[in-house]
C-alpha cells in the first residue's frame, strides 16, 4: 500500500511518494529496504506506482525495454502507452485478471500518476486517464493527502514540492499503510 501525490503550482511541477512497503500485516521501511523507491523515470516522465510492490519492478522493465521511451505528454499519449502495457502484463508478467464480471474492462491492477514537464496525469486501473490542473493523490493513504493538499495548496509560501510533500507526510501521519521518508522530485513546467 502506499500513497502517492502530484501537484502543479506556480509554474513548477512535483511529485511526490512515500516508501513503505506492506505484506500483510508486516511492515517494511526504507531503513530496511535498500530498493524503496516508487518512483521510476520513463523518457521525460516520472511515474510513482501504487499497487503491490512488484509493479514497479514490471514497469521498469517494461519500459526499458522498449527501443525508445514512450511519449507520456497528452491523455491520449498515455492511454494508448497503457492500453499496450496492460497486453504484455497478461501475456509477460502473468498478471491475474479473474475478475468480477461486472466489469465492463480487465484491470491493470495498478494506479499511476505521472509527471512530465507538460503536465500531471493519473492512470486508473481500468486504464482511465485523466489530467489534473492543480494536484492529486492515489494510494490507500489518498484521502489523507487530498485533504492536507487542499487545505495548503492556496498558501502562498508552499511551492509545489512543499504541496506534494506535505500530501504524502499527512498520509503517513494518519494512514498505517505509508510511511516516511518521503521520495519528491520537481521540474518546471513547458508551457
Amino acid at each position: 500500500m502506499t500513497t502517492v501525490t502530484v501537484v502543479r503550482k506556480g509554474g513548477r511541477i512535483a511529485i511526490a511518494a512515500d516508501t513503505l512497503t506492506k505484506w500483510g500485516g508486516g511492515k517494511e521501511s526504507a531503513a530496511y529496504v535498500a530498493n524503496h523507491e516508487k518512483i521510476i523515470r520513463v523518457g521525460n516522465s516520472l511515474v510513482a506506482i501504487t499497487g503491490s510492490a512488484t509493479f514497479k519492478l514490471i514497469l521498469a522493465d517494461y519500459f526499458s525495454g522498449l527501443d525508445a521511451p514512450p511519449s507520456l505528454n497528452s491523455v491520449a499519449d498515455i492511454f494508448s502507452v497503457w492500453n499496450a502495457l496492460h497486453g504484455v502484463l497478461k501475456e509477460h508478467y502473468y498478471l491475474q485478471t479473474g475478475e468480477d464480471k461486472e466489469e465492463d474492462l480487465e484491470s491493470s491492477r495498478m494506479d499511476v500518476l505521472i509527471a512530465n514537464p507538460r503536465g500531471i496525469f493519473g492512470v486508473a486501473a481500468h486504464r482511465t486517464v485523466q489530467e489534473f490542473s492543480k494536484f492529486y493523490a492515489y494510494g490507500s493513504g489518498s484521502p489523507y493527502a487530498l485533504g492536507a493538499m487542499y487545505a495548503a495548496y492556496r498558501a502562498p509560501s508552499l511551492d509545489a514540492e512543499a504541496v506534494a510533500r506535505l500530501g504524502v507526510m499527512a498520509a503517513a501521519e494518519f494512514h498505517d499503510e505509508s510511511g516516511l521518508p518521503v521520495q519528491s522530485f520537481v521540474m518546471d513546467v513547458e508551457e
